[in-house]
C-alpha cells in the first residue's frame, strides 16, 4: 500500500514536494499519483495546488479526484492541503468566481489592491516571499516556533465562516488566515516543501500525525 499520495492533478511542478517528503520520511511509500484508486487506498493523502483556481477545480471535476477527497476525508484518513489545496476545500473562490469543495464554510477572497505596510510603503500582490506565522497548538505545529516563518505565494486568501477552525494566521498587512483544520484535515496557504527547517518539520509532523 501507498503510505502517502501526492495528488497530481496536472498542474505544477511537484518535485519539491516529494524530495520534501522523501527527506522527512525516507522509509516510506510516497507516490505522486493522479490515479483515484491509488490515492483512495493511500494512508495519507497531500493535495499541493497550484494555479488559478478554475483551472484547478476543471482538472480535479474532470478527473474525478473531488469524488475522491470527499472519500479520503470521510474515511478520516490525514489529509493536507498546500496553497491551492487549501483554497478549493472552501465553497467558493472570487477567483474566475468559481465554485469548490465545500469541506470548509467561508469564501477565497483576492487582497485588496493598494495595500501598504506600516511605514506606507506599497505591497505587492501577490503576496511572495517569507513571512511570519502565528500559530495554535495543533500537532502539526509541534516543534515549530510561534512567528516561524513560511515561504507563500498567492493572490486569494480564505476567509472562514466559523472561527473554530482556524489554526495561524499571518499579516499582509491585516491579519488572514493561513492555516484551518477539522477532524483529519489540515490546510495552508505557504509552502512548507519550500519553507527550509519549519517547513520540513510541519511535513514530518503530517507524517506522523494519528487524527483522533
Amino acid at each position: 500500500m501507498v503510505d502517502v499520495a501526492v495528488i497530481d492533478y496536472g498542474m505544477g511542478n511537484l518535485r519539491s514536494v516529494n524530495q520534501a517528503l522523501r527527506k522527512v520520511a525516507p522509509g516510506a511509500n510516497i507516490l505522486v499519483t493522479g490515479e483515484p484508486e491509488v490515492i483512495a487506498t493511500a494512508g495519507r493523502v497531500i493535495f499541493p495546488g497550484q494555479g488559478a483556481a478554475p483551472d484547478c477545480l476543471r482538472e480535479i471535476r474532470s478527473r474525478h479526484l473531488d469524488r475522491v477527497i470527499a472519500g479520503v476525508v470521510s474515511e478520516g484518513k490525514p489529509f493536507l492541503g498546500i496553497c491551492m489545496g487549501l483554497q478549493v476545500l472552501f465553497e467558493h473562490s472570487e477567483e474566475g468566481d468559481t465554485p469548490c469543495l465545500g469541506m470548509f464554510s467561508g469564501q477565497v477572497k483576492r487582497f485588496a489592491s493598494g495595500l501598504k505596510d506600516a511605514r506606507g510603503n506599497k505591497l505587492k500582490v501577490p503576496h511572495m516571499g517569507w513571512n511570519q506565522v502565528h500559530h495554535g497548538d495543533h500537532a502539526l505545529w509541534n516543534g515549530i516556533a510561534q512567528d516561524a516563518r513560511f515561504y507563500f505565494v498567492h493572490s486569494y486568501f480564505v476567509q472562514p465562516r466559523e472561527q473554530q477552525v482556524v489554526q495561524a494566521t499571518s499579516d499582509y498587512p491585516q491579519p488572514f488566515v493561513c492555516a484551518v483544520a477539522h477532524g483529519n484535515l489540515f490546510a495552508v496557504q505557504f509552502h512548507p516543501e519550500k519553507s527550509a527547517a519549519a517547513g520540513l518539520k510541519l511535513l514530518q509532523n503530517f507524517i506522523n500525525w494519528n487524527p483522533v
